[in-house]
């Protein structure tokens, strides 16, 4: 069957339907049909439309908070980013010396030539050598550029040579 004769067959029985009741029952129905569309519309339309507008405004000043964090953050952002950071200190003896006593080390010798330096070590701890490369990578902008390194037959023990360079920021 096609759409039509559905609708044609869906209003004669509705017609049947309406004609068989008397004006009170047709007043009742009528009345319910109403509160039954207004139920809908609301159910549908309107109380959506109401949470999610109680659900914006919950958290309207949120989301304005970390707008202004954002635009706090991108004003220092930009404000960092013209400014250049500090050169490093001119590396030196004491400069190395001084984090070496810091990690408990002892250098063989310690070479200075320029923004180059040599450090030779006998017999001392691998971790206390890594993590004095690490400080003095961090603090002095130093890189390694060359190391030769021997383990000796007790754990953690080690002979070095390392030769470092001290990196300019441009």
């Amino acid at each position: 069957m096609n759409p039509s004769g559905l609708l044609n067959q869906f209003r004669q029985s509705f017609s049947a339907f309406w004609t068989a009741r008397d004006a009170r029952e047709r007043a009742m129905l009528s009345v319910a049909a109403g509160v039954l569309l207004l139920g809908l519309y609301y159910a549908l339309l309107i109380d959506p439309a109401l949470t999610g507008r109680e659900q914006l405004n919950k958290n309207l000043p949120v989301l304005r908070q970390q707008a202004a964090q954002l635009q706090s953050l991108s004003r220092e952002a930009a404000a960092l980013s013209g400014k250049t950071a500090a050169p490093p200190v001119a590396i030196s003896r004491e400069i190395i010396e001084a984090a070496l006593a810091r990690k408990g080390l002892k250098a063989q010798s310690v070479t200075l030539t320029g923004s180059y330096a040599k450090v030779q070590f006998a017999a001392v701890s691998f971790s206390g050598t890594l993590d004095w490369l690490e400080d003095m990578q961090r603090t002095a902008m130093l890189s390694v550029t060359d190391a030769n390194i021997v383990a000796l037959a007790t754990p953690d023990m080690v002979d070095a040579t390392i030769s470092l360079r001290q990196q300019r920021k441009e």
